[in-house]
């Protein structure tokens, strides 16, 4: 259905507004409380998907959230879908060719302070060799202990050569919606 998503890889520090190096540490994430879903339409309505497994390299300053470096890398493989007979589909040639591609990638280029604790982050997306921006909204709470990134975006799956072919490409939705919960607390 869409490999939107496998490899996240959030990367590339970044300067503060100020020009001075934030003091960035290292973050992990907190896999009981992160998600990667994803969501197409088709005649049956809408379908969805969860990646199950993904590692993060995040490095982060409470106090200058524009300086982050995440780096999120998902195996493509690890897509279920809501059908087990949809998830063979989503994971073969036609659609995500997990076996040729196993990973997607995620670089965040920038991260840019809106009102409170909202962003705009812009990154690259990798997915079958094909790197595509992506400009989207989210929302960042921290404590100093944790951190939570909640948001989403829409890809355009033929994009990416994802299900372009065959009968799949008129039945299944070219905008494939990403949403991303991620939890994260200082390593160590």
């Amino acid at each position: 259905m869409t490999r939107a998503l496998a490899t996240l890889l959030f990367g590339v520090g970044l300067m503060i507004a100020s020009g001075v190096r934030a003091d960035v540490g290292r973050w992990e994430v907190v896999r009981s409380e992160s998600t990667i879903i994803m969501r197409v339409g088709s005649p049956l309505g809408a379908r969805s998907g969860r990646f199950e497994r993904w590692t993060g390299d995040i490095r982060f300053d409470p106090a200058a959230p524009a300086s982050a470096s995440v780096g999120i890398e998902v195996e493509a493989a690890s897509l279920r879908m809501d059908d087990a007979a949809l998830t063979r589909t989503a994971l073969g040639p036609a659609f995500l060719d997990s076996a040729a591609h196993p990973r997607i990638a995620f670089r965040l280029r920038s991260l840019e302070a809106g009102s409170g604790d909202r962003f705009t982050a812009r990154a690259d997306i990798t997915m079958k060799g094909v790197t595509r921006p992506v400009s989207f909204p989210l929302t960042l709470r921290t404590d100093g202990r944790t951190a939570q990134m909640t948001g989403g975006f829409s890809l355009d799956r033929a994009a990416f050569g994802i299900g372009t072919r065959g009968p799949w490409n008129g039945l299944i939705g070219r905008q494939v919606r990403v949403d991303v919960v991620l939890a994260t607390r200082p390593a160590g």
